[in-house]
């Protein structure tokens, strides 16, 4: 009992006052920001799809609108180039054979393809059948059983391995081992290096499936006016890009389809790279568009009540899809098919994409139900196109894209026109959707810029320090929480001093000896939370720690938005430098602080972009995007990338800008 006593009589640690400033769920802020942008740009898709529709001359402009946005999202396609085709093997099977069909779909980069072909002479009405995410690619066992199923009523089946999946693993050592955690991460990673250099992940994948429909068309038994598509999950995906894309294409199908669209982001968030397409949201692009593009051609969607993809989102689409088929005049040439199942094409919806290919793809309207029969299923190996069982190892010149996108950089770099402050801006400016931040980096006038306040909001003592809490407010930004640290006032140096870090402004109060020193050589010294850092950065529980990145959710939503998350931070750094000009009498020179491979960058382009940045510190120069291309596996790309930046600067054209303004710690 004394022992007790005792204890309790201890007086208790004290605990560190919080350098918290938000008096709200903070980590949900910069999400719920754009969420809101996300349906302020969708907000006017609806309206204009029910004016298009109430006409076919609307419902084909329309038509052609989203047919010319998808092309352009997507990015460039590369120029056609020899195929190399190869049959490397065959296997016999009842009914149909399989052969093993290697093609260069651009030099040096193979791909390796299944294609099915029933017994018997014919010209046979053929269906692409890209795959979705699952490793073993073209010999997933559900893929196996569609095109079997198919083969066995009259089809040719071409089923390419995907990039990152099944024979093509883009990211390998010298033995073949994957560098990354599966296809979905590789996805993710190339569409980064991609972005960077003004291409994306999944105009690669629509090229390699073009080419396929090229091959098809060399072949004497492939009736080339009778070509169609058919893609589950993330092979609909690919699909769905080749329908806004490829005019050969005469019938559909997409089961368990998913893209970026508005409802999608909002709950589940982005998903893998070969699905994020930057600037989609800024173009309008919704989930329904891209099948529009094929309209009013027969397409189908197959579904899963109880899929984790939105059954709610495919119900949408399949009315949004409808009013413009009904305003073109056909109606009947689309259609759903609902199962009671997950994702996936399961039996039922196998056997109802034959029956929908018979009626409109061949003429024929089966006696009675398509029934699916037990059929023999191949090994990986069985149906393996290399030797090794990778391109990468298989051939010695492989061109894999991370080396294509590499390439592709190093090749910019010598045709770069010389970066100074006004092509960087205008870049910005050309970048960026949203007014506010537009106006920032225009150096419109101060009295046409949006109104902007500072909230005191508490004060926080610490080290012999004292801490103003402020929230920066802006009409259309996110709000910035800011620790404010002002020296005596009987001496003014004329300087200002703002810090940002990418651990947050917690890490930097906790310096305080440090911040001592620094207001003997400033009037003001700032200390902030970027959007997204600090406070404000998005909670543990959203990160799917595949997509290897710290910040993916408001980085990729950032990018569908056309406002990279590195630009909309750079638009808060000059934020802070006007309020810091604004509010501090006297203040001739602006100082910047910067820790962290993020916030160094944003440190980079304000003083790059103003002249009120006398001066920028950091602990070190942030690594050049080359260099990131040059590191496909490293992490964080995408909160710093911007899609095309390579075709105008990099790094370190940034730093000679700069010159003697940056100072290293």
């Amino acid at each position: 009992m004394l022992l007790l006593l005792a204890v309790a009589v201890l007086p208790a640690r004290a605990q560190p006052a919080s350098t918290g400033v938000l008096d709200w769920k903070a980590n949900t802020t910069l999400a719920s920001y754009l969420t809101q942008q996300l349906h302020a740009q969708y907000a006017g898709r609806a309206a204009e799809l029910t004016r298009a529709a109430q006409s076919a001359a609307g419902a084909a402009a329309y038509h052609d609108s989203v047919r010319a946005r998808c092309r352009r999202v997507l990015g460039p396609l590369p120029a056609r180039t020899p195929l190399q085709a190869q049959v490397v093997g065959q296997l016999a099977r009842p009914g149909f054979r399989i052969e093993k069909i290697i093609y260069e779909s651009t030099p040096h980069h193979h791909v390796t393809a299944n294609l099915y072909v029933p017994d018997g002479p014919g010209r046979w009405p053929t269906v692409l059948f890209p795959c979705g995410h699952e490793n073993e690619a073209k010999a997933t066992v559900s893929y196996q059983q569609t095109a079997m199923l198919f083969a066995t009523h009259g089809f040719a089946v071409l089923v390419p391995d995907p990039v990152s999946q099944g024979e093509r693993l883009q990211l390998t050592d010298a033995a073949g081992k994957p560098l990354a955690r599966g296809g979905t991460t590789e996805h993710t990673l190339l569409n980064a290096q991609a972005a960077l250099v003004g291409c994306s992940l999944p105009a690669a994948e629509l090229w390699d499936n073009i080419r396929g429909l090229d091959y098809l068309a060399t072949r004497p038994d492939v009736d080339t006016a009778r070509f169609g598509c058919l893609g589950n999950s993330g092979g609909a995906t690919q699909t769905a890009y080749l329908l806004a894309s490829e005019p050969r294409l005469k019938v559909a199908a997409l089961c368990s389809y998913v893209a970026a669209g508005e409802r999608n982001l909002e709950l589940t968030g982005p998903a893998d790279g070969c699905v994020m397409l930057p600037n989609a949201g800024r173009l309008g692009l919704d989930i329904a568009d891209w099948p529009i593009a094929f309209a009013p051609k027969p397409l189908l969607l197959l579904a899963g009540r109880y899929d984790f993809v939105d059954y709610t989102s495919i119900e949408t689409a399949h009315a949004e899809i409808g009013c413009v088929y009904q305003a073109l005049g056909q109606p009947q040439w689309h259609d759903l098919f609902t199962v009671d199942d997950g994702h996936g094409i399961s039996k039922p919806k196998r056997e109802a994409a034959v029956a929908f290919f018979l009626r409109w793809l061949k003429g024929e309207v089966p006696a009675g139900p398509i029934t699916e029969g037990l059929l023999p299923i191949s090994t990986a190996r069985e149906l393996q196109c290399t030797a090794t069982g990778q391109v990468n190892t298989r051939f010695a010149d492989e061109v894999n894209l991370a080396a294509f996108y590499q390439a592709e950089a190093q090749r910019l770099a010598t045709s770069r026109p010389t970066l100074n402050a006004h092509n960087l801006s205008k870049r910005i400016v050309g970048v960026v959707e949203d007014r506010a931040m537009r106006d920032l980096f225009d150096g419109k006038n101060n009295k046409t810029l949006p109104h902007f306040e500072a909230e005191l909001r508490d004060t926080l003592r610490r080290g012999g320090l004292l801490f103003r809490k402020l929230i920066v407010l802006r009409d259309q930004f996110p709000p910035l929480p800011v620790l404010r640290l002002d020296a005596p006032t009987a001496r003014k140096t004329g300087r200002v001093l703002i810090c940002f870090s990418d651990a947050g402004k917690a890490a930097l109060a906790d310096s305080t000896a440090w911040l001592r020193s620094q207001l003997k050589h400033y009037d003001v010294v700032l200390l902030a939370d970027l959007r997204g850092q600090g406070e404000t950065a998005d909670p543990a529980a959203a990160l799917d720690p595949k997509y290897y990145n710290r910040e993916y959710r408001p980085a990729l939503v950032s990018l569908h938005l056309g406002q990279p998350l590195l630009y909309q931070r750079v638009a808060d750094a000059m934020q802070l430098a006007r309020y810091a000009s604004d509010t501090t009498p006297g203040n001739r020179f602006i100082d910047l602080y910067a820790s962290g491979t993020s916030a160094e960058l944003v440190a980079l382009h304000v003083a790059a972009c103003t002249p009120r940045v006398a001066r920028v510190r950091v602990r070190s120069l942030p690594p050049s995007w080359l260099e990131m291309l040059a590191q496909p596996t490293v992490h964080d790309v995408y909160s710093n990338a911007v899609p095309g930046v390579l075709l105008h600067y990099d790094v370190p054209e940034l730093v000679h800008m700069l010159g003697v303004r940056i100072r290293r710690m």
